[in-house]
């Protein structure tokens, strides 16, 4: 049976959004939400660190080639993640929230927090 390209790369982005929130969990974080998407945008994972709402974006690369996780967080990828999160927050009361990325190179994983503003 051939596998398709999109469907390795979807099952490798879940199994990233997966190993993200295990580790966040393991730090104290709760899981909200998964995978909130808007026209526009999406947030990977949506979470609690006490009384903050966090917006994560989890990006994984297996090769450093164009920079790594890291440099995959563009301006524009910033701008459908903020657009989200206002949508997610419409409606709701205010509270303190932050944007963070969980960038995986290989088997390495790191956690920004506050690694972006909404003012980006």
């Amino acid at each position: 049976m051939q596998v398709k390209t999109n469907d390795t790369t979807t099952a490798r982005g879940r199994e990233a959004e997966a190993r993200a929130a295990r580790y966040l969990e393991r730090h104290g974080l709760c899981i909200v939400e998964r995978n909130f998407r808007v026209r526009g945008g999406e947030i990977d994972l949506i979470c609690r660190d006490g009384k903050t709402l966090v917006f994560v974006e989890v990006r994984q690369r297996s090769r450093s080639d164009f920079g790594g996780a890291g440099a995959s967080i563009t301006a524009s990828k910033q701008r459908r993640i903020i657009l989200a999160a206002q949508h997610y927050l419409a409606g709701k009361a205010a509270c303190d929230c932050r944007f963070d990325c969980v960038l995986i190179d290989g088997e390495r994983l790191e956690w920004l927090k506050d690694a972006f503003a909404a003012d980006a």
